[in-house]
């Protein structure tokens, strides 16, 4: 995966796919921005992609799950949703089963989308153009 355009910055992110037993796909807003996104964030020093997004899963949506159990669904390159002249590498991941979540840390709001109705037009790239046309192949 190159980084073609080095007029951009590029940040690391881990995020997961969760969902409720309805299948929906949970989305969070971070505070002070006006994109929705699945939950995740940048890598601490040494951690893997899984264990940053485990982490994260906890910290933002109080969901627990082990590093090990996330099942990964891609990788990609995608814009930052909320940051000018920025990319995102993106790993992400599914957490097995069913949840429920909470708002925390840094997240202002949470929603739950129905992947089979029309989509809200404020989602982040990375779920607009990688992920969501993956999960409808599924």
């Amino acid at each position: 995966m190159t980084h073609n355009n080095p007029a951009k910055d590029l940040i690391v992110v881990s995020a997961v796919c969760v969902y409720d037993d309805a299948g929906r796909l949970l989305t969070v807003r971070k505070r002070g921005t006006d994109k929705f996104m699945h939950p995740g964030g940048k890598p601490e020093p040494g951690e893997t992609a899984a264990e940053t997004a485990s982490r994260e899963l906890a910290e933002e949506v109080g969901i627990d799950v082990d590093p090990a159990d996330l099942e990964p669904l891609g990788r990609w390159l995608a814009v930052a949703a909320n940051e000018a002249a920025t990319d995102i590498e993106a790993t992400v991941f599914t957490a097995p089963g069913t949840w429920e979540a909470h708002p925390s840390a840094e997240i202002a709001e949470i929603r739950w989308l129905d992947l089979s109705a029309e989509l809200p037009d404020d989602l982040a790239p990375l779920l607009t153009d990688h992920v969501l046309p993956l999960l409808a192949k599924k």
